[in-house]
């Protein structure tokens, strides 16, 4: 009973060796393991990434103008004059002043002025800035070229007299068709219409302006107040003039 029991009870070091050839396979494997394991494979990932979301993120930002941030054009946010602006409030520039903006010196910003109002016009450099297709408008105010569209001639923000692109000619011939009083009606009616047509041209742009995302309101042209006593009165331009035609007849007679 007794050498049964001595059999069937195995001495404590028996199973010793296959643990520690176990042991000795698990740490073989995790060396062979640690040795084909290479961490640039993730410093390359890594970097991948972070070229990838740069470009993307320079392409959203820069409204598509560029994956590499070299964008020409910063939007407003990016750009430390626009931040000066909003802290120190609205700026008062004489026309004078003003000019100095007109983009030929790429280290100010871009300002145009429309009835006395200035606007950071920086983001649209192309259009406005030297060579641009509105160029003229850069560096001024120049209300009335947008309403006349001489845009070379009316550089001013002087609207007098533009009311008469939008009359009609006078032509004796045409107007005998009318009484004395009744021309005088007439001419009294096609001036407010006119005056109202100038009114709401102009109205359109300066409305363009205002609400525009792109470009922000900078401040505001300093005048004197007789300022535009000062200036002589300017004639029609000839694009506005050869515009005009002679009053038409809508009566039977």
């Amino acid at each position: 009973m007794e050498d049964a029991e001595l059999r069937q009870r195995k001495p404590r070091g028996d199973d010793k060796p296959a643990r520690e050839t176990s042991a000795t396979k698990s740490k073989s494997k995790s060396k062979a393991d640690s040795d084909d394991f290479s961490p640039w494979l993730d410093v390359v990932r890594v970097l991948s990434f972070i070229f990838v979301a740069s470009c993307g993120l320079s392409y959203v930002i820069s409204g598509g103008e560029t994956f590499f941030w070299g964008m020409t054009n910063k939007p407003n946010y990016l750009r430390a004059d626009w931040w000066k602006a909003k802290m120190s409030g609205p700026a008062y520039l004489t026309l004078e002043e003003l000019s100095a903006f007109d983009g030929r010196d790429p280290a100010k910003p871009l300002y145009l002025a429309i009835n006395g109002t200035i606007y950071d016009v920086s983001n649209g450099r192309r259009m406005y800035g030297p060579g641009g297709s509105y160029s003229v408008f850069a560096g001024c105010d120049a209300a009335r070229a947008y309403v006349t569209g001489c845009f070379a001639e009316d550089r001013t923000a002087d609207m007098r007299g533009v009311e008469d692109m939008f009359l009609p000619l006078d032509d004796p011939e045409t107007d005998a068709h009318w009484t004395t009083a009744e021309m005088e009606k007439l001419h009294a009616e096609e001036l407010e219409a006119a005056r109202d047509r100038v009114h709401r041209a102009l109205k359109h742009w300066v409305d363009f302006f205002a609400n525009s995302k792109k470009y922000h309101r900078v401040g505001y042209v300093k005048r004197d107040k007789d300022w535009l006593e000062k200036l002589p009165k300017r004639e029609l331009c000839a694009q506005a003039q050869n515009g005009r035609k002679k009053r038409r007849i809508d009566r039977d007679d």
